[in-house]
């Protein structure tokens, strides 16, 4: 059994994988999506921080530049999407400051603030007495901290609705079923069959998997990319009337060695995250992950411990051996990929959907993306992967 041809089949139907086919829908090109719930995904559990500037980390100034690229394209990119489907996206231009509790921490964010100055960025060093004054609900002890006005935040359970919605209006095709297998055919990727046995045939396919990127059947061995899953787990809170305005921006702390953050809302959601725990396929809330992220939340802003808890949720990010992702042409013919994006995927939407659209197009990768063609890793890089 077979399915009509697409010019383009992308392979999971998550928030990058929905924008690269709604943008390739938009340059004429015949798209599909093959996943059983598309909207789902990585995308459910996300906080949506758009954190070029205090996700900033050592060794990671190439990521840097395609991070400060696509937080430029957010605005544009939110308000185009949100017109077309009448849908509030939750993008707000709040900022975000990142604190110290301890000398420790004061000084670890000191050498932040001197590596984003360094890189050209933009971020204030404040007083512990600046950052109550900002967000009064911030512990008595905190030591000082980064503000970072360009830093913002998206809600991406509506990102990713009104993607799927925008895809729809642009005639792209949901098969909603698992891809099982890659279809190659004279050495070229030409579709997938799905579980139910039903072949997609397709001029183009884009593996745009998340964690499940490196699993597709059919893809060689030497091709498959180096994606492995790191679990992270998160809490939502609602505050009460009676309690806003909690926060009025995302703030975030190292406490313990761990990050912790919490990203208000204008609904009165708080989300407090994340773990990251490399432990494989699992998604299990352990009491353990959510007492550590009150725990440390509850260090950082002792109000929290009055809020109702409304869900805990685990989830898996897609993280590659270098931490960024991967997009374009995989070095089978007819297979792109757009995956790998690890804690930027949120962040990364609206750059990853124009440079996927530009290789469909053109069969050419955007300068910007150069750095993070797939060929960059080897059968090397893939034998170091967690089985």
């Amino acid at each position: 059994m077979s399915a009509r041809t697409s010019d383009v089949l992308v392979v999971g139907g998550g928030i990058i994988g929905l924008v690269t086919a709604w943008r390739a829908a938009q340059r004429g090109l015949v798209t599909a999506v093959v996943d059983p719930e598309p909207g789902g995904g990585a995308a459910r559990v996300a906080a949506g921080m758009l954190a070029a500037v205090t996700e900033l980390h050592h060794g990671e100034q190439t990521l840097l530049g395609l991070n400060v690229e696509s937080a430029r394209r957010y605005p544009e990119f939110a308000a185009e999407l949100s017109d077309l489907t009448g849908q509030d996206l939750g993008y707000r231009r709040s900022g975000t400051l990142a604190v110290a509790l301890d000398a420790d921490d004061r000084a670890h964010l000191r050498e932040l603030h001197a590596l984003q100055q360094q890189s050209g960025l933009t971020s204030q060093w404040l007083s512990g007495r600046e950052c109550r004054r900002l967000e009064p609900m911030l512990a008595p002890g905190v030591r000082g901290g980064l503000r970072v006005d360009g830093d913002h935040q998206i809600d991406p359970r509506r990102l990713a609705g009104a993607l799927v919605a925008a895809c729809e209006r642009a005639g792209v095709v949901f098969h909603r079923r698992w891809a099982e297998r890659l279809s190659v055919r004279g050495g070229r990727a030409d579709g997938v069959v799905t579980d139910d046995g039903t072949a997609l045939e397709a001029g183009q396919v884009v593996l745009a998997g998340g964690s499940l990127s490196g699993r597709l059947a059919g893809v060689p061995r030497e091709l498959l990319p180096p994606v492995r899953p790191v679990k992270g787990q998160v809490l939502r809170l609602t505050v009460p009337p009676r309690y806003a305005p909690f926060l009025s921006r995302t703030v975030r702390a190292v406490v313990r060695g761990s990050d912790v953050y919490l990203v208000p809302r204008e609904n009165g959601e708080l989300v407090v995250g994340a773990t990251s725990e490399e432990l494989g396929w699992d998604t299990t809330v352990t009491a353990g992950g959510v007492y550590e992220l009150l725990r440390d939340a509850h260090e950082l802003i002792p109000g929290i411990s009055e809020l109702p808890l409304t869900e805990t949720r685990a989830g898996l990010r897609p993280a590659s051996p270098d931490n960024a992702p991967l997009l374009g042409p995989s070095g089978l013919d007819g297979l792109l990929l757009a995956t790998g994006h690890h804690r930027n995927g949120v962040l990364l939407t609206p750059v990853t959907g124009d440079v996927l659209a530009h290789v469909l197009t053109t069969g050419e990768l955007p300068d910007l993306a150069r750095p993070f063609t797939p060929r960059r890793f080897g059968a090397a890089a893939l034998s170091e992967q967690p089985a």
